[in-house]
């Protein structure tokens, strides 16, 4: 498929990671969940419900227990805590994605994965998925929060989306134009803060768009048919494209469903 028959709106694609590349059924979720109560457990000596109620107040108040604990002066590394929260994951209940894969060899622009997971996190799930050799750049933990690895980190608080700092770290790490690039994630909030910063937003995980989403998939691997423009442009708007470009699309979404029925036989 001949990606420069239409020039795509799209220079640029930002991917979220954790429940947005692979689903959140995996149960990778839940096991994070309780490794970040059982890491709790451990540092104060608490029972599990105990815990369980610390994590979800640290959650809603701050957005994360790490980033809680820092700002309350408890002084954890986060290389500590992701290696407890994050090493102790089943890994595999990840499953290779070819469809995923597929798809995203097919798109020609600029791949990138923003998430606010530490970057050997990102990288196992991504080699889990049979996808890492697919994105030039892992914008992580590590890029929002340098200075937590200084001499004066407990000085810094934890920055994470869906923070504006975090937003505009991101778009400047990924040096792009908001206004050609798209952003995946499957958290309002942060497709919330994505639009605020600029960004062209999809929802994953949702059949009905949020207020700020542009478009909305149940699955990433819904984009082809979801988010055609990707592979081609979108002319002057959903409802005034011309038949030559009615056409190109229909023609993309054949490509691709041959990609489909490739994958399958191959799987």
């Amino acid at each position: 498929m001949d990606s420069c028959v239409i020039p795509s709106p799209f220079q640029t694609l930002i991917f979220d990671l954790d429940d947005t590349l692979y689903s959140s059924k995996t149960g990778i979720g839940k096991a994070l969940k309780r490794n970040v109560e059982d890491f709790l457990g451990e540092k104060f000596g608490i029972s599990e419900s105990e815990a369980q109620d610390m994590n979800r107040q640290l959650f809603r108040t701050y957005g994360s227990s790490l980033a809680g604990l820092r700002d309350l002066g408890y002084d954890i590394h986060p290389d500590d805590y992701h290696s407890f929260v994050h090493g102790r994951l089943p890994y595999d209940l990840i499953k290779p994605e070819a469809k995923l894969r597929s798809i995203l060899q097919s798109i020609k622009q600029r791949k990138i994965i923003f998430t606010n997971s530490d970057r050997i996190h990102a990288m196992k799930a991504l080699d889990r998925l049979g996808i890492s050799d697919c994105f030039e750049k892992i914008i992580c933990f590590e890029t929002m929060n340098p200075a937590l690895w200084g001499p004066a980190s407990m000085e810094h608080p934890v920055v994470l989306k869906p923070s504006m700092e975090a937003m505009r770290i991101g778009v400047d790490a990924a040096d792009v134009d908001p206004r050609r690039t798209l952003f995946l994630d499957d958290n309002v909030k942060n497709i919330a803060a994505g639009k605020a910063v600029g960004l062209r937003t999809v929802l994953v995980g949702r059949a009905r768009k949020s207020q700020e989403a542009d478009y909305a998939i149940e699955t990433v691997t819904e984009m082809v048919q979801g988010i055609p423009e990707i592979w081609v442009g979108e002319g002057e708007g959903e409802g005034e494209r011309s038949g030559d470009d009615n056409k190109r699309i229909s023609h993309a979404l054949n490509d691709m469903d041959s990609v489909y029925a490739a994958t399958t036989v191959a799987a």
